[in-house]
């Protein structure tokens, strides 16, 4: 007799759903690492990204001594 569903349909899907469930973890995971780093990213100076060029801001004041010769 054929059945319409083989046992190796059934170990494929649940295979399936282990890593289906997996991604979504994951990327629950990434998602909410992003969006805590946003939030609470120490203000704007914390999130500026490098772009080449000084910013005063974010020199420190032994770092500019040194530079006035």
């Amino acid at each position: 007799m054929i059945r319409a569903e083989h046992e190796l349909h059934q170990r494929r899907l649940g295979r399936n759903v282990g890593v289906a469930l997996s991604l979504v973890a994951l990327i629950a995971i990434v998602l909410g690492l992003t969006f805590v780093k946003v939030t609470r990213g120490g203000g704007a100076a914390a999130l500026e990204g490098f772009d080449h060029a000084v910013r005063p801001g974010m020199t420190t004041p032994e770092a500019t001594a040194g530079e006035s010769n």
